[in-house]
């Protein structure tokens, strides 16, 4: 007889958990410390990185509420590997844009709502991607880490998770 041992399941569970605290506290951090306290307006990467973690936080949500056997777990797993290395790709170009020199910088491009409400969302999307001045603008910094380093290694944290997860075998038993 072939199962899946129920501690494997909540081991999975417990990773989508760490996942989604990770998640929240990441976005808390950002929103109440950052943008109200010390008011640092997050510029369009930032705001396509936000999303980014939200999009992260739904599927470990997901996950842990659903607890699937092994197949859904590889499959939430997937989804979150995408929107990892999305969010780490995302990051890159900010820390490209930041490490630009001051002659190289593109120049600062209209606002996210402006850009949501006046182009299409494939085109407004394209734009913010391509970044504009205000994201190669180091506002704030920690242990000198840039907040697109900081968030760098958040979605590296948060890839190492889903890829043990895609990777667990389900563990099997013969009587």
């Amino acid at each position: 007889m072939t199962y899946i041992d129920d501690s494997s399941l909540s081991r999975y569970r417990g990773l989508n958990f760490l996942g989604l605290i990770s998640c929240i506290s990441a976005l808390a951090f950002a929103v109440i410390y950052l943008q109200q306290r010390l008011g640092l307006e997050p510029c369009p990467l930032c705001m396509a990185s936000r999303l980014m973690v939200v999009a992260l936080a739904a599927t470990f949500l997901l996950a842990w509420l659903h607890n699937p056997r092994q197949l859904g777990q590889r499959f939430y797993a997937l989804l979150g590997i995408l929107l990892s290395l999305s969010g780490i790709g995302l990051n890159l170009r900010h820390i490209w844009l930041q490490s630009l020199p001051g002659d190289q910088v593109p120049e600062c491009g209209p606002g996210l709502n402006y850009l949501l409400e006046n182009f299409p969302l494939q085109q407004a999307f394209s734009i913010i991607l391509s970044g504009s001045g205000e994201c190669a603008e180091v506002q704030w910094t920690l242990f000198g880490l840039s907040l697109p380093q900081q968030t760098l290694l958040l979605f590296l944290f948060l890839l190492s998770l889903q890829v043990t997860q895609f990777r667990k075998k389900k563990r099997s038993y013969f009587n």
